[in-house]
């Protein structure tokens, strides 16, 4: 039997300049998670706490689609959802198309914890404060450029629409 050995293709180089802006992104990824978790803490919050309420700013949904999002297993939701909802923060309620599927919903308390801590966020507003409107509207667009086709389930989800604060919710 005669064997061929395989050839090994090498990952490409990456450029100076991409190095340097992979360094920046994960160092502004670090001071916002830094803040985040700051900023939820100072409400008696957790992070992932912060992170369902943020995303349920969108509406309901169902318990998958939040473990899905931010990555995490279903049973971590539950805990999460549970104690959320002895604080009077969110709701659970059946789907109406699928009785089997439970929605979860902020309530009003945990629609305003949700804003008050994003309102706190000093992070992106201080940077992007740097920037003229024209830049801002230029990296948003880049970024949602480097986004898309990511995929559903991913951070992207999690990113704030037109509409939105742009300090809004990451993780």
């Amino acid at each position: 039997m005669d064997t061929q050995p395989t050839e090994v293709i090498a990952p490409q180089p990456t450029d100076a300049i991409t190095r340097e802006v992979v360094d920046l992104m994960a160092n502004l990824v670090a001071l916002f998670h830094r803040e985040y978790e700051e900023a939820a803490a100072a409400r008696s919050l957790t992070g992932a706490q912060a992170k369902v309420l943020a995303l349920l700013r969108r509406g309901p949904m169902p318990m998958r689609h939040i473990a899905q999002t931010l990555s995490c297993e279903p049973s971590n939701i539950t805990g999460i959802v549970d104690r959320l909802e002895s604080r009077g923060f969110v709701t659970r309620e059946a789907d109406q198309h699928d009785r089997r599927v439970k929605l979860v919903a902020a309530t009003e308390a945990g629609s305003d914890a949700s804003e008050e801590l994003r309102e706190s966020l000093n992070f992106a507003r201080e940077p992007l404060a740097a920037l003229g409107a024209d830049e801002r509207a230029m990296l948003r667009d880049l970024l949602r450029r480097m986004l898309d086709g990511v995929g559903p389930g991913t951070p992207a989800d999690l990113a704030p629409t037109a509409s939105t604060d742009p300090a809004g919710p990451a993780a």
